[in-house]
């Protein structure tokens, strides 16, 4: 058998605790290991009987003075004491009123008066757009609202009568119930059912609100919604809640807000993400492109040679902070080069049959440019086939009007002759 633990060593407190340090340390040690929380844990199960055991000695004067000289001999039946202690005798009702009065939000069944407590919150939601929630709006609600009967002054009563003391819970709002169990004398505090939690019954109800102290009634009220709030976040509006319970303040409205999806962005925090096409020749060669924004479309500048996915950053263009809002989050814009599909079969043959064409035309000229010395070309086909590539990137806009509309054929003819003949080192000869 494990040798047991000193008492004060089981409770963590020192051998001169008075026995109000003792109580306070048993009821924290009680509350942590107490078998009805932890339902089956035999090693929280042992550690709360080990701490009831040393309670049991240490709160009592005369077994915790043979304790400090004795030691565990002196209930064990070994050492100089009294020996063979029995701590099923314990009444352990007092404390254990306490805790449970703890983990319950009730006390021990002491006969005062149920006190003023505050009345349940409402929650009521409203739908808003993906641009409302990123810059803020205002809402006119209407609902319910349960305000004091003129008739009985709030308290339910038939004028010329008052409520009376509730005779189930004297007046207290709760209800003690006391068991039996393996650890002594256990508590449980619950809402009286009679009165309701209030104390107090009414005989002759008020016609007016038929005992309820209150009158339910439709209005409306302007809500404000802040700038950057996020989907299920609510707006508290103080005291447009259920009213308070024996002269108890009211409680409060929340308005869950939801926010209805974008078919343009996304949001993750305070940040945005959305995705922009571009044509082929524009991330080949640069250029500008739109781009939709929550602060209407701006103009950037793609840089040349951009790749399908490249992301983005507009700073400052997402959403505000709710704390501040002269802070906002970024927008993270993905690009997306568009690629020409849905051609037909007869098409794609056209295509590839020029394609290939073209490319003996460019090794033609090449391989001549390189023989003459026109040219300072290391290989042929590598140069033929970049030069067919750029020259595809320049086909789509040239073809559309986008790069030289405003040109006659000859001075087209100059622009590219000097693009490619100094891109190839052209030398006199």
């Amino acid at each position: 058998m494990a040798e047991k633990r000193d008492y004060y060593e089981v409770l963590g407190v020192s051998k001169t605790a008075t026995d109000a340090e003792i109580k306070k340390a048993f009821r924290q040690q009680a509350k942590k290991y107490h078998p009805d929380i932890h339902p089956g844990d035999k090693e929280c199960e042992e550690k709360f009987k080990e701490a009831q055991e040393a309670y049991a000695v240490l709160s009592d004067p005369d077994k915790r003075r043979q304790y400090d000289q004795f030691g565990h001999a002196a209930f064990d039946g070994t050492g100089g004491g009294a020996g063979g202690f029995d701590f099923s005798g314990m009444d352990m009702g007092d404390i254990f009123g306490d805790i449970f009065g703890d983990f319950f939000g009730g006390g021990r069944s002491s006969g005062r008066r149920n006190g003023p407590a505050q009345g349940a919150n409402v929650r009521l939601s409203v739908r808003i757009s993906f641009e409302e929630a990123i810059f803020g709006c205002t809402k006119e609600l209407e609902f319910n609202y349960k305000e004091t009967c003129s008739t009985c002054g709030g308290n339910g009563a038939k004028p010329g009568t008052s409520p009376e003391t509730c005779t189930q819970c004297n007046g207290t709002g709760k209800v003690v119930r006391q068991s039996q169990s393996l650890f002594g004398v256990v508590q449980n505090v619950t809402t009286c059912p009679s009165c309701g939690g209030s104390g107090k019954v009414v005989k002759d109800k008020c016609p007016t609100c038929h005992g309820t102290g209150y009158n339910t009634k439709k209005v409306r009220k302007t809500v404000e919604i802040p700038a950057g709030i996020d989907n299920g976040q609510c707006v508290r509006i103080r005291e447009y809640g259920e009213p308070g319970i024996n002269g108890g303040p009211r409680g409060d409205l929340l308005v869950e807000v939801i926010v209805s999806g974008s078919r343009d962005f996304e949001r993750q925090d305070v940040n945005i993400f959305s995705k922009a096409s571009i044509s082929y020749a524009i991330a080949a060669l640069g250029g500008d492109i739109r781009i939709k924004t929550v602060d209407g479309d701006i103009i950037y500048t793609v840089a040349p040679g951009t790749q399908t996915g490249t992301r983005i950053r507009l700073k400052g263009k997402g959403v505000p902070s709710t704390r501040n809002k002269a802070i906002r989050g970024d927008h993270y814009v993905t690009l997306v080069v568009n690629t020409p599909t849905g051609l037909s079969k007869e098409a794609k043959e056209a295509l590839k049959k020029f394609d290939t064409k073209e490319m003996v035309l460019f090794k033609g000229v090449l391989q001549e440019g390189k023989d003459k010395g026109v040219f300072h070309i290391d290989d042929v086909d590598m140069t033929a086939s970049l030069v067919h590539y750029c020259v595809k990137g320049i086909e789509v806009p040239y073809i559309r009007g986008h790069i030289g509309a405003n040109l006659d054929m000859e001075t087209r003819k100059k622009y590219v002759a000097n693009i490619v003949f100094g891109a190839l080192h052209r030398t006199e000869i």
